[in-house]
């Protein structure tokens, strides 16, 4: 199976043309959207070709999630901490974005490789302002602590007007995520996928892995949440985050591959779809030509010079010649 990149490979790649071309004057304005509907638009003017600006959509909020000014809880700290003086955080940000960042590119490290590494960071902003509040849950979880002012349960937004939920302890962190499709086919396969999901983390190779539970209905973690917030056509997925789970480098890998577990899941329900689509081309295909190869080959039944060919008499010619 394939697991989503962290960081937008159009943003990275805008941000290494931009370096490398630093001294050009060239004006960018570059829109485009990328999986659960996060915005993105990069603009660099003709007067400050070494200022970059970034702006960032993400996906409507539903009403159980808590924004502070229009950001997750802890974006903005988690901003300061990743970028350092680089980055410039624009309040009020762009009209129709939740959040601009003023990019100097001149203020980027000489060593290459600590250059592009910190280029890789700036194009995984997705990441960092959408699992700001999951890791400020589970760095607590590190340490075995509840993060102060932290409900019972927290509702953190992935797609537009839906969201997951984590319901904190000291010891673990149980997630939890109502799966919703639109289409019925891909309801039926996101069902038996999920299904699957839950039967191989038995096997050996993955008994390390966080468990993960599947149900038709909503699990009892999450007993008082609205009827609206647990409204799921595919069920509901229960993963059990332990400390040993958010350890030293493994806590980055556990925020992106919970923060876009439903992209991840949709991502091989449509490669599913396509792979059956496919097969069912390949076999019509196959069909048509077997029924091709039945049809008779009509330039072997034409006349030759050696072919006979008699005339069926009816009986009405037969008494006309008779009488001549």
């Amino acid at each position: 199976m394939i697991l989503l990149q962290s960081h937008s490979r159009f943003l990275l790649q805008t941000l290494l043309n931009r370096v490398q071309n630093l001294e050009k004057a060239i004006e960018l304005d570059h829109h485009w959207v990328e999986f659960d509907d996060v915005r993105y638009h990069v603009q660099v003017s003709m007067k400050n070709p070494h200022i970059l600006l970034l702006s960032l959509s993400l996906p409507t909020p539903p009403l159980e999630t808590v924004f502070v000014g229009g950001l997750p809880f802890g974006a903005i700290e988690a901003i300061k901490a990743a970028y350092g003086v680089i980055v410039q955080i624009l309040d009020p940000p762009r009209d129709g974005f939740n959040l601009t960042l003023k990019l100097n590119l001149s203020k980027l490290p000489q060593d290459e490789e600590h250059k592009h590494t910190l280029l890789v960071k700036i194009a995984s902003v997705r990441e960092v302002v959408l699992g700001a509040p999951l890791r400020v849950i589970l760095k607590h979880l590190a340490s075995r602590t509840v993060a102060p002012d932290i409900n019972q349960f927290v509702a953190l937004v992935h797609r537009p007007n839906e969201s997951f939920f984590l319901v904190p302890q000291a010891e673990k962190v149980t997630v939890v995520f109502p799966m919703r499709f639109k289409d019925s086919i891909d309801t039926i396969l996101a069902t038996v996928f999920l299904q699957e999901f839950m039967e191989s983390r038995r096997t050996a190779a993955v008994s390390n892995a966080p468990p993960c539970l599947w149900s038709q209905s909503p699990p009892l973690e999450l007993k008082g949440v609205t009827d609206d917030a647990l409204s799921a056509n595919a069920g509901f997925v229960t993963f059990v985050i332990f400390p040993r789970h958010v350890e030293a480098r493994k806590l980055d890998r556990t925020v992106w591959n919970l923060s876009t577990f439903h992209a991840y899941v949709n991502y091989h329900v449509k490669c599913s779809e396509g792979f059956m689509h496919s097969r069912m081309r390949r076999r019509v295909e196959s069909l048509i030509q077997t029924l091709n190869c039945a049809k008779p080959d009509q330039e072997k039944t034409k006349k030759t010079p050696h072919t006979r060919s008699f005339k069926r008499l009816s009986l009405k010619d037969g008494r006309t010649n008779s009488s001549s």
